[in-house]
């Protein structure tokens, strides 16, 4: 299937290079697009995986000759580009994740290795090793309590895991060999991206922000690379998205192998908002203000900064990769998701606007300024392929529905036909018949006034009011509720409107839909109400569902001895702004 043929997008896109053979075997993660050399032509810098676990490779392109490519000694988990100081010219460097340890390369060559520190070992760990060292337990029985550690969740080195997966005589050939050395236990690195440091200019210098298999995440200095910031979260990383300014204000939206999302600041050195997601999360993206979330139950949703779920939109097949795609010059970001059914899909907010047929599926998309084009979109297929292709300058995306204001339908001018005999009669009718038509009119309006009075009386005898009726105990109650949720404040001000008699023997009890609240103090005594003191009375309610939705909760006050509440006021529950942690 030629190139032209595999493409379905309306003319949005010219095909520049297409090459099925260029062997390139990568992820979103380890693809960038970066100025290498100063003068304006941006380069394509991508980490390849090469095959069988060897042949990895740093490779650079320059159109579409590769120019460049150095190899790697570990599979590479994330490539990005950045200005480490403020020396001229401004040339960028390349950090490449592999292992437990971060290559950083300037002016395409090797320019400095950071490597994780090392983790903390499990002192029973240390001891059986050091019991094997010392000739008191055999390699068998080393094996065994190695083996009743690890089913007591106590984390073992790479030494002891491996050690686990032999036979008997490799495991003794094994012990022999490593007993004499030092137990080392180091994490990889899942995940990368960049924060600037101090300024947001595109130049500006940035930290590299690293998330671990050990489940945290450190933030280093661009020029002594070293950790300026450590972050725990409940589960290792898998995607995570950085925005902001390290000195100023930052925010990271990390994807978990938990299948939940967490948002950092810079404040807290755990995470403040958690999305909890249906399923696993496969890509990350943010637009604006917004996340936008592709999971393995093929669905795209989207979510403010809070954790507040706006839109789910379902895909026609499996997700196998995302990117943004960010056009400052005309204004415009979306997200684009390659699917398995071999399309790249262009959405903004829960709108599809345009869609890319492609001859094989997808692995990674780009998209930036390549060369001197600064709408490029590369993309990479799982079978090795390499192909490029360049927005029209003409093209232009209908988003209609996800505009704001009135629809399309609204601006077609209506076919209003002209009057009719039928319409001319109904008004002569309604000329020599209007005294009968107003006495009609009066019949209707004060049945309608006895309805609502009968009303009126019937809350007034079940006391269905804020405000009390009964002479012997004239009350007055109010409600002020306060927070953002999940966790809200609510005050009810109880005040007694008699001259002289004071109130006493009350209670306040709640009625609430208990799937989704729940009142930590369910039942309040009302101390001697003082005519004229407004008496305040607090308590907290929690809201258990994340479903985004709200209710109303009544509060009755209740006298010692009566059956009936002396008055009823209901309150309008807001919607809980997102699920915090604890």
């Amino acid at each position: 299937m030629s190139v032209g043929e595999a493409s379905t997008d309306g003319g949005k896109w010219l095909d520049a290079h297409y090459d099925p053979v260029a062997g390139l075997h990568t992820f979103s993660s380890c693809v960038a697009l970066a100025d290498l050399s100063g003068d304006g032509d941006s380069r394509l810098v991508l980490g390849d995986l090469g095959s069988a676990g060897s042949g990895m490779k740093l490779k650079v392109y320059r159109g579409t000759v590769l120019t460049n490519e150095s190899s790697l000694l570990d599979l590479p988990a994330g490539l990005v580009s950045f200005f480490m100081d403020l020396h001229e010219p401004r040339i960028p460097a390349v950090a490449v994740a592999s292992g437990p340890c971060i290559y950083v390369y300037k002016n395409l060559r090797p320019y400095f290795k950071f490597t994780l520190p090392g983790l903390e070992i499990n002192t029973l760990e240390q001891d059986v090793w050091r019991q094997v060292r010392e000739g008191q337990i055999d390699p068998s029985t080393l094996k065994e309590m190695l083996e009743s550690l690890r089913t007591s969740d106590v984390p073992l080195s790479a030494r002891s895991l491996h050690l686990l997966s032999l036979d008997v005589e490799q495991a003794e050939q094994f012990v022999h060999l490593h007993k004499q050395q030092p137990i080392r236990r180091q994490t990889v690195i899942t995940c990368m991206g960049t924060l600037k440091k101090s300024t947001a200019d595109e130049d500006g210098v940035s930290c590299l922000v690293i998330g671990t298999e050990s489940s945290h995440v450190f933030i280093l200095d661009p020029e002594a690379f070293i950790i300026l910031t450590k972050m725990e979260l409940p589960a290792p990383p898998t995607r995570m998205d950085v925005t902001g300014q390290f000195d100023v204000e930052f925010r990271i939206t990390v994807a978990c192998r938990n299948g939940n999302i967490y948002i950092l600041r810079r404040e807290s050195d755990r995470p403040k908002y958690c999305i909890e997601l249906s399923s696993h999360a496969v890509g990350l993206v943010r637009v604006g203000k917004n996340v936008v979330v592709g999971c393995t139950d093929e669905s795209l949703q989207g979510f403010t900064q809070k954790g507040k779920k706006l839109w789910r939109t379902v895909l026609p097949a499996p997700i196998t990769t995302m990117a943004a795609m960010d056009l400052p010059t005309r204004g415009f970001q979306g997200v684009l998701v390659g699917v398995a059914s071999c399309e790249v899909l262009l959405f903004r907010h829960k709108n599809l606007l345009s869609s890319v047929r492609m001859p094989d599926a997808v692995s990674s998309i780009c998209f930036g300024r390549y060369g001197r084009e600064d709408g490029t979109l590369i993309m990479t297929t799982k079978g090795g392929g390499l192909m490029v292709k360049i927005l029209k300058r003409t093209a232009a995306f209908e988003d209609r529905d996800g505009a704001p204001g009135p629809p399309q339908a609204q601006s077609i001018r209506l076919n209003v036909p002209k009057k009719t005999k039928l319409y001319v009669d109904q008004t002569l009718r309604e000329r020599e018949s209007a005294p009968a038509m107003h006495r009609a009119f009066m019949m209707d309006l004060s049945r309608l006034r006895l309805a609502a009075a009968k009303a009126m009386v019937k809350v007034l005898e079940c006391s269905l009011t804020p405000v009390s009726s009964g002479v012997g105990q004239p009350l007055k109650i109010n409600a002020v509720v306060q927070g953002l949720g999940p966790a809200f404040k609510l005050t009810l001000n109880v005040q007694n409107t008699a001259a002289c008699r004071p109130v006493m023997d009350l209670a306040i009890s709640f009625q609430y839909d208990q799937s989704l609240y729940r009142v930590r103090t369910p039942f309040l005594r009302i101390p001697l109400l003082v005519p004229g003191i407004i008496y305040p009375l607090e308590t907290f309610v929690d809201c258990t569902s994340d479903k985004g939705v709200s209710d109303i909760i009544k509060v009755f006050v209740l006298h010692g001895g009566r059956s009936a509440p002396l008055l009823t006021a209901h309150i309008n529950m807001p919607v809980s702004e997102g699920l915090t942690l604890n």
